[in-house]
């Protein structure tokens, strides 16, 4: 498969389920009820030690899935990613050092701004598909409308905070691909393996944007 462009990646599904693996037995079992119910774009972070390994496995063994990473901070952590074979990258900000990485790197980094300035850091290495974290904690809906007017060209994911409930809304704005949210996978029902649950949740996210 050649690459996506990061606007392929986020719009391949209305909602990336941010993923944090404690249990790297659960991992596939877990994309698969995903994807089953609609969902292909899988953000695995390396918030836990299984995150790598994870990525690999699901690359593996899932068909139809887009499988990245995402807590990605720095040179090191984008480099192991994409060797992992994580088809994108997401971070939750953007420094120089960072952004200058992800302007080599093989696969796509969509990094995550706050500011407008760090909106314009980086514009100033070609990423116009952002990640606006946190989200409902620097404006949410507010915020990017405020953004589109000086950005009409940049697209988001916006992450952090957002809900079934609130999704709509965001997704109903010019400038967002689809957004960030952890809903989808809920601990409870990760922990006892009740991959209906988890594949009900994906149909109903996937439903959100036709």
């Amino acid at each position: 498969m050649s690459k996506l462009t990061p606007r392929e990646i986020l719009t391949a599904s209305p909602v990336v389920p941010v993923m944090a693996i404690d249990d790297l037995s659960t991992a596939v079992d877990l994309a698969h009820a995903l994807v089953e119910g609609g969902i292909r774009t899988l953000e695995i972070t390396l918030r836990t030690p299984a995150g790598l390994d994870a990525i690999r496995l699901i690359k593996k063994e899932v068909k139809g899935a887009i499988v990245g990473a995402g807590t990605v901070i720095n040179e090191k952590q984008l480099k192991a990613v994409a060797d992992a074979g994580a088809a994108f990258a997401i971070s939750p900000g953007l420094h120089k050092a960072l952004a200058k990485a992800g302007d080599k790197a093989n696969i796509p980094l969509i990094p995550g701004v706050a500011t407008p300035s760090e909106v314009q850091l980086a514009l100033e290495y070609g990423m116009e598909t952002l990640k606006l974290f946190p989200a409902e904690v620097v404006g949410g809906t507010a915020m990017l409308k405020a953004l589109y007017g000086p950005y009409a060209n940049v697209r988001f994911c916006p992450t952090g905070g957002i809900t079934l409930q609130s999704a709509p809304e965001y997704l109903a704005l010019p400038n967002v691909l689809c957004v960030g949210g952890s809903w989808l996978t809920p601990k409870d029902a990760v922990a006892n393996k009740d991959w209906d649950t988890i594949t009900q949740l994906a149909k109903e996210a996937a439903a959100l944007k036709g």
